[in-house]
């Protein structure tokens, strides 16, 4: 439940208070040390038993929880895939003849891009060795597979072979309503900026947007342009380092690129409200919390094609969809920059009404309880 570990247990802070709500119980056992920081003050219960050991995050423990306090529950939902908790439950549910229904939520990770990136050759090989011997199994003999959005749920049918899950089912997902501060308006005149919030990373596209945005600022009159703020963590890594470096050595950038490392709480909410607009030339993003983040905000979403909540995005108008690619990325802000005031409001309005249609946590509670409710017979 680390919030440095990414979307899933964000996925579930955002989700699980809002079934509460709704009537139905949720607990969570994590793999993490019960005095965590960063697990105090939840609204819900979180049974930590100690942190896991190695890239399989294998805890002796769990086994003997599961055993112990499986059958008080309903339904189960292994959340995440390619880690020892998958095996865990299947085993020890094999061990008691099944006698809970079980669903696995694959956030993301059955998307190709992992199969296919250079970069992941070796996890890539493992991948298909622990499909065969372990993860298929998991999924085949769970009661169905969760996703996020369609395109993820159509994407995952395409990474491994034998992939027979018994149901596939779009559960959606959402976030609350963003902490309420005092109106920043979206066209900050004073220091007008574009926000890019997400891991510092080759896969997030940052690198790819430096490059752009620097192309733009040596073909346009830089002055006139928003300046890049670039919040996330990983700018003490080589990857982060590099970007650093590489900004420095340009006059340009230095004057207009931004990086603030990583912001939570009131101050994240701070810069989504302060931007004219939020961008993510993602190479791979199975829902882009931080995407919904900013349409909560009334932000228009710059965005890859490769973020799967895209169509969504398009089809509201609330937002540019470009390739994931530095002559796409530079198209998409050279669009957005050539936009007047009043289309940059009008695709504002946009974005949130994106947002109250699609990606409310409310609805996604409904469509979650709706989905597990039909796929169990469990009222």
């Amino acid at each position: 439940m680390n919030p440095a570990t990414g979307g899933p247990c964000q996925g579930i802070r955002n989700l699980v208070p809002e079934l509460i709500k709704s009537g139905i119980e949720n607990e969570i056992v994590c793999l993490d040390e019960p005095d965590a920081s960063y697990l105090k003050g939840e609204s819900f219960k979180i049974y930590a038993i100690g942190k896991s050991e190695g890239a399989w995050q294998y805890n002796r423990l769990l086994i003997q929880w599961l055993r112990e306090n499986i059958l008080k529950y309903d339904i189960v939902i292994v959340h995440g895939l390619w880690l020892y908790h998958g095996y865990a439950v299947r085993k020890i549910l094999k061990e008691l003849n099944n006698p809970v229904p079980y669903f696995v939520m694959a956030h993301g990770m059955l998307d190709p891009y992992f199969q296919k990136n250079e970069a992941r050759k070796l996890k890539a090989i493992r991948n298909i060795f622990y499909w065969k011997l372990v993860e298929s199994k998991v999924i085949k003999d769970s009661d169905g597979l969760l996703f996020t959005c369609e395109e993820e749920l159509k994407l995952a049918r395409k990474a491994f072979t034998p992939y027979l899950p018994k149901l596939e089912l779009n559960i959606g997902y959402g976030i609350p309503k963003p902490i309420s501060l005092v109106k920043v308006t979206s066209l900050n005149e004073n220091n007008p900026y574009l926000l890019f919030l997400s891991r510092i990373h080759l896969k997030k596209g940052v690198d790819m947007l430096v490059d752009a945005y620097i192309q733009l600022l040596i073909a346009n009159n830089y002055s006139e342009m928003p300046n890049l703020v670039i919040v996330g963590p990983g700018l003490e890594d080589d990857f982060g380092n590099e970007l650093l470096k590489r900004v420095q050595e340009n006059s340009l950038a230095k004057e207009k690129i931004k990086f603030k490392g990583m912001l939570t709480g009131i101050e994240k909410w701070k810069v989504f409200n302060g931007c004219e607009a939020f961008i993510l030339p993602s190479h791979q993003e199975n829902f882009g919390i931080a995407v919904v983040e900013a349409l909560a905000c009334g932000k228009p979403v710059l965005i890859s094609d490769k973020v799967n909540i895209w169509r969504e995005i398009k089809n509201s108008e609330a937002g540019l969809i470009e390739s994931d690619t530095i002559t796409g990325t530079f198209r998409m802000l050279q669009t957005w920059i050539g936009y007047s005031k009043n289309q940059k409001r009008e695709m504002s309005e946009a974005a949130l009404a994106c947002y109250l249609n699609h990606f409310t946590v409310e609805r996604a509670a409904k469509r979650t309880y709706e989905v597990l409710s039909d796929a169990t017979g469990i009222k």
